[in-house]
């Protein structure tokens, strides 16, 4: 970076922010997001389960009645006749009652496909765009807190659609079906008691589950430190043993724990508080109601049936309201959760592909740097003003003490970072003007530390190259000096290795690597202390498999171990993130400078001293 240039400003936590955006604006989000309902199919699932659900809700308003005229023969006549008139009437309204309770069984089997797109959808276009961000987002988020945010936003879609459809408007409709089918059977005080009651209702669940909606908030939040604490700790545990630090790691977390359960405690007594008024109110509007009702009876005035009828009527009509409590906080709940994935969705790389980016064409590899300045964020000291070329199928090496910029120069390369002054070129094209999957695409990478996926070893080889043959993945083991390994396993190429590769040695892991980037075959070979976790032996040979695939394409490689890039073509000194020297090795031990002071020093010291350093 310049001198006088500000670092860019951290990004913002997603979802730090207290305030929820309008129910409406989330739901708008989502339907872009999920790419609406494609297709006649899905539309038809949706009307069908609407019907399905407004069918519901109508027998369930009129079925009492049916129960009430049956009860009213019964009491009003005798014989045989009665009893078989409400023996038919029970089992009409036993019919009637069925139906509503099947219909939304059905619906929710005809809805389901819709909502599992959705999420897959939904779930994937997330995925991707975390995958799409820059290496610095990566570097500032916990694994385990990304992943979590995700989960829940994605989990939420499959409430909101479903209540937002077969919840809100339905039960709406079914209180205003019941409060005209009360007025017209027995009377306007009946409805006007039943308004009453629901808009009570209604007053308090919406007031108090606002308020207590900022503890459901510090609850997900405790929940996601929680999530990223325990992931954090399982992926090092190995550097967790070598310390000997269980103890402490499991004191991290069950704090961590503690935090969440205080949270969940406050989040899970306001919610009880919330019941009991819930519950308050519904039992009093219900007894008021049965009040009148037996008032009306003792005068004659209505059958005994219709109590019976009333009380059922309203307690169908309690029933999607005690859920529409429970769905308003869990909507308000998924729309901050969606939030917080939305968020995600909001985070704009920092190298992302030029509008008009075109794939990039490789015709000889020639790399170039030309006063190139970049520092990362929070140093002063970066890269200032390297300039270099690495000529097409020639050894390019960089070296140079730690924190010199040697790795820095190959994340530049790799498009990584973009540097803050100047241009990296491959073939004469900025690469910043071609996509980075053609980019990255042309050059195969070893990296110091290799780490692996938790899959068979021939999965991670032809990772680079899925559509390789087996001939060709053996092929590729063998350059890396792999193959007799592998078919020494019990299962052989069905091997897996483990989380990021645990289950292979150092040296093991950089052999899969190599093999990998092998049977890529690509035109710039990128090597990050390739042999560095490899004894004598075994790097003399990978380093001649090395010297093979290198042979025509152009090469870079980084390296402490001077031995190892002797035979470059040209070497680059880095020191404090300017070149110091450059030239071949011999020329170099020639002018007897740093690069030949560091060369005596490694000829004196053991290997292991060299590869530690």
């Amino acid at each position: 970076m310049r001198r006088g240039e500000a670092p860019p400003k951290p990004k913002p936590e997603p979802g730090d922010a207290e305030g929820s955006a309008p129910l409406t604006r989330v739901i708008a989000r989502l339907f872009r997001l999920i790419g609406g309902l494609r297709g006649p199919g899905a539309r038809a699932r949706l009307i069908v389960s609407f019907v399905l659900t407004l069918f519901a809700k109508v027998l369930a308003v009129f079925s009492p009645l049916i129960l009430a005229d049956g009860i009213n023969a019964l009491a009003a006549g005798e014989g045989r006749g009665v009893y078989s008139l409400f023996i038919g009437l029970i089992g009409f309204w036993a019919a009637l009652r069925f139906a509503s309770t099947a219909g939304p069984q059905i619906r929710d089997a005809i809805f389901q496909p819709i909502s599992e797109e959705a999420q897959r959808r939904a779930g994937a276009g997330v995925f991707a765009h975390v995958h799409s961000l820059s290496v610095r987002f990566h570097q500032s988020k916990r694994t385990g807190a990304v992943y979590r945010t995700i989960e829940r936003g994605v989990r939420a879609i499959d409430f909101l659609l479903r209540f937002l459809a077969f919840n809100i408007a339905p039960t709406v409709i079914e209180l205003a079906l019941a409060g005209a089918v009360l007025a017209w059977r027995y009377g306007p005080w009946f409805a006007v008691i039943a308004f009453v009651t629901v808009g009570l209702y209604a007053w308090i669940t919406f007031g108090i589950t606002e308020w207590r909606l900022k503890y459901r908030r510090m609850m997900n939040e405790k929940d996601t430190e929680a999530a990223g604490r325990a992931v954090d700790s399982l992926l090092n545990y190995e550097t967790v043993k070598s310390f000997a630090a269980e103890a402490r790691e499991t004191a991290r977390f069950d704090a961590a724990l503690a935090s969440y359960a205080r949270a969940a405690v406050r989040s899970n007594s306001s919610l009880a508080l919330l019941n009991v008024i819930q519950t308050l109110v519904m039992n009093v509007g219900l007894a008021g109601m049965v009040a009148y009702a037996g008032w009306l009876a003792s005068g004659r005035a209505i059958g005994v049936g219709d109590i019976t009828a009333i009380m059922l009527i309203m307690l169908n009509l309690y029933a999607p309201l005690n859920i529409l409590g429970f769905a308003y906080r869990e909507i308000k709940q998924s729309s901050i959760d969606m939030e917080k994935m939305f968020a995600l969705l909001d985070e704009a790389p920092d190298v992302a592909d030029a509008p008009d980016a075109a794939p990039l064409r490789v015709s000889q590899g020639d790399v170039a740097f030309e006063d190139v300045w970049f520092a990362h964020e929070g140093r002063d000291q970066g890269l200032a003003g390297v300039a270099f070329r690495a000529p097409a199928g020639r050894t390019t090496a960089v070296v140079g003490p730690s924190g010199a910029g040697k790795s820095t120069v190959l994340k530049l390369l790799l498009r990584f970072y973009d540097p803050a002054g100047g241009r990296v070129t491959i073939d004469g094209q900025d690469i910043r003007e071609v996509t980075q999957a053609s980019l990255r695409g042309s050059m195969g990478l070893v990296p110091q530390d290799v780490v692996l996926f938790n899959d068979t070893i021939r999965y991670n080889i032809a990772y680079g190259r899925p559509d390789a043959s087996q001939m060709e993945i053996e092929e590729a083991a063998a350059r890396a000096q792999l193959l007799s390994f592998i078919e020494a396993l019990p299962e052989g190429w069905e091997t897996r290795v483990g989380e990021r590769g645990l289950k292979l040695s150092g040296g093991e892991k950089q052999r899969v690597g190599i093999a990998r980037v092998i049977l890529m075959n690509p035109r710039i070979l990128i090597l990050d202390e390739a042999t560095s976790s490899l004894d004598s032996r075994t790097e003399a040979d990978v380093q001649a498999a090395l010297d093979e695939a290198a042979r025509g394409r152009t090469t870079i490689v980084v390296a402490h171990r001077l031995s190892t890039i002797a035979h470059a073509d040209q070497i680059i000194v880095l020191k404090d993130g300017a070149i110091a020297e450059r030239g071949s090795h011999a020329a170099l031990i020639a002018r007897d400078g740093g690069y030949a002071e560091l060369w005596r020093r490694q000829a004196e010291e053991p290997p292991e001293t060299v590869a530690a350093e």
